[in-house]
């Protein structure tokens, strides 16, 4: 009779929301309810040589290292880790003894293939269960993957897998796959599957492999309140429920409940997962994830503009992430337009001279918005607000480089819009050359604010008064004046963009005299 086992890969999977950075505690907790919830396979993290040992985080170095969070008593339950090929070496591995993980889950890409196998061969040798994890399994043509699972007979290992690394199989796709693997692959060999949510049919995929006519023992793949990257991956709790009800499971869902409000909801809070456009739009494209959460946290591109920088891809590149690749692809397109300086000559007459108000739209700029109006009327002062109109002070020009706030923008106000050449536009006052103003640091490197302070150290200002130039909360409520405004963001992303323009502006006050008029919350100079 046929067997539906259930693999929860939170421990790993997860680990891309946080690091690996679970706790220790966690790491035993979640493992100890994860046995309570009767998971038939339990993934404990990531097995890796390329890094060092933190007993918090969930990649291990060695078995003696994962076997401190395996529960002592085990009640049958399989243990496993993952292993990419080329960051493990499987000879290093001890023989099998029952002291720590049951099997190794080997991933590889379809170039590294043969070498993939060769890993897991020599796992299994060791004596421990093998798990094939053929990555992007839709990268294959009907022909290698008829060759791929040919070589996999000769090792014969646990399961195979079929792997939706980018969360775009259909179920067409999906039954396609798993009726070339059961007419081919030997019969003592279980299948898995492993999915991801960017287009929202991880759920439906799982069920229409528990019903498909089949007798082969399968694996299911899930993830504890669907932690994992980008869009996340299957919900164990949902799945199980299902199993429940459709196919005999006899799994307990409260234990994972308290995974989740105990645990991972707090991970959740900072740094959440799930479906997204931009991660519709990767997996749309059959790209790497990590492109669509490249591209999402700039907060400088429409979704119509994601979708041309995907389209531009080369093919090759879309299946393994290269962010110097995306970087690239990005300056490309958003120096791309045209330049409108007509009036560069006129504005450095008018800048001549005079102190330079820029406000961002930190929140500093809201409540301080009295003190900013007072600078503001003084004669010799020219005020720039930096992508957004500024409610408090109507002024001297408004200076854009995100299109997305271009675009909200009265129509009326662009007149006096400074505006860099990746906004495409014909009534504004001034279109100034995008790639000028950069800066060199990959987090702030188009950051409006030092775009904008770049811009005037190039007209020849000499002093330049901050308002709203607060840098960033991990709280999104707390980085705008306008609450319209806020948009969530990776505390990650957050502090490193804090870092940046810390670093910039210090840079930028040996050429140029800057004063910061309001509190300076998160930028530290």
């Amino acid at each position: 009779m046929r067997h539906i086992q259930a693999l929860d890969c939170t421990l790993r999977d997860g680990g891309y929301c946080n690091d690996c950075h679970f706790g220790f505690e966690n790491e035993k907790k979640i493992a100890e309810g994860l046995m309570e919830a009767n998971i038939d396979i339990i993934e404990c993290g990531f097995f890796m040589n390329t890094v060092t040992y933190d007993k918090d985080h969930t990649r291990f170095t060695s078995l003696d290292q994962v076997a401190k969070i395996i529960p002592e008593k085990r009640d049958g339950k399989i243990f496993v880790m993952l292993a990419d090929h080329g960051k493990f070496v499987p000879e290093d591995l001890p023989v099998y003894d029952g002291t720590s993980i049951d099997g190794l889950r080997v991933a590889f890409h379809k170039k590294d293939m043969l070498g993939g196998l060769e890993d897991c061969r020599v796992v299994k040798e060791k004596g421990y269960k093998v798990f094939v994890q053929a990555m992007v399994s839709v990268s294959y043509t009907d022909e290698e993957f008829l060759d791929l699972i040919r070589h996999v007979n000769e090792v014969e290992p646990y399961a195979f897998y079929i792997v939706d690394s980018f969360g775009m199989m259909k179920k067409k796709d999906l039954t396609r796959l798993f009726y070339m693997v059961e007419h081919n692959l030997k019969d003592t060999i279980k299948i898995g599957f492993h999915s991801h949510n960017n287009m929202q049919l991880a759920y439906s995929n799982a069920q229409a492999l528990v019903h498909i006519n089949t007798d082969r023992d399968l694996i299911i793949d899930s993830s504890v309140y669907g932690m994992g990257r980008g869009a996340g991956n299957l919900n164990t709790e949902l799945f199980l429920e299902y199993l429940n009800e459709n196919a005999d499971g006899k799994y307990e869902l409260k234990p994972l409940l308290a995974i989740i409000d105990e645990i991972l909801s707090g991970f959740y809070q900072r740094n959440p997962w799930g479906y997204s456009l931009p991660n519709y739009l990767s997996a749309s494209h059959n790209a790497h994830p990590n492109y669509a959460g490249y591209l999402d946290d700039k907060k400088t591109l429409t979704v119509e503009d994601m979708n041309e920088i995907f389209e531009m891809m080369d093919e090759e590149k879309r299946f393994s992430y290269d962010q110097q690749y995306i970087e690239e692809l990005y300056l490309r397109y958003m120096a791309t337009g045209q330049v409108q300086e007509a009036h560069k000559a006129e504005l450095k007459d008018k800048l001549a001279g005079k102190k330079v108000l820029l406000i961002a739209p930190g929140k500093s700029s809201a409540d301080e918005k009295d003190k900013i109006a007072e600078f503001a009327s003084k004669d010799d002062v020219v005020s720039i607000s930096v992508n957004f109109d500024y409610p408090s002070v109507d002024t001297d020009f408004i200076f854009l480089s995100n299109l997305r706030r271009f675009r909200e923008l009265d129509e009326s106000k662009r007149s006096k819009c400074i505006v860099t050449s990746n906004i495409p536009a014909d009534n504004v006052y001034l279109q100034t050359k995008y790639k000028d103003l950069l800066t060199d640091i990959e987090a702030v490197k188009d950051n409006a604010g030092l775009m904008a302070i770049k811009f005037l150290i190039d007209c020849g200002v000499k002093e330049i008064y901050l308002a709203g130039f607060d840098g960033y909360a991990h709280d999104a409520r707390e980085n705008y004046g306008d609450s319209q405004m806020a948009l969530v963001m990776k505390n990650a992303v957050l502090d490193a963009m804090n870092e940046g323009m810390t670093a910039i502006l210090r840079r930028y006050m040996s050429k140029v005299e800057i004063c910061i008029l309001t509190e300076k919350k998160h930028v530290k100079i």
